[in-house]
Formats: C-alpha cells, sequence, structure tokens
C-alpha cells in the first residue's frame, strides 16, 4: 500500500487576514461620517417667499374691467 497524502492542519490564518473585513468596514464608516458631517458648510437655500394672490377675482365678460370701478 503506498500513501496517498499526509493530513496536517493549515496554518492559521494571520492578523490581517482574520480582521481585514473589521479594519474595512470601521475605516468606511469613519470616512462615512466625516464626509456626512462636513458637507453642512454648503449654505443652506433660502426658502423663497410665497407670491402674494390676487386680490380681486377675474373679470366674468371678456372686455369689462371690474378692478376699475366700472359698474355697468
Amino acid at each position: 500500500m503506498a500513501v496517498i497524502g499526509v493530513l496536517r492542519e493549515p496554518t492559521p490564518p494571520t492578523w490581517w487576514q482574520a480582521n481585514r473585513h473589521k479594519v474595512f468596514g470601521v475605516t468606511g464608516l469613519v470616512i462615512g461620517y466625516m464626509l456626512g458631517s462636513h458637507s453642512g458648510s454648503v449654505a443652506d437655500q433660502q426658502p423663497q417667499h410665497p407670491r402674494p394672490g390676487h386680490s380681486t377675482p377675474a373679470p366674468t365678460t371678456p372686455g369689462m374691467p371690474t378692478a376699475l370701478g366700472n359698474t355697468a
């Protein structure tokens, strides 16, 4: 009978291989926080004031202005 293979335990992962997902996660969170908290330096847009509405109704018949006091 011939020996086909030798079983041995694999080498344990290095610190970087075991923890790189944590390092990338924390780095992403820190960068996201910095980008989000520093974006407030842009000047906020001032809300536009509403325009006044019409104070008199539109004329019902064409050619007769009601705003001039013409009550004929």
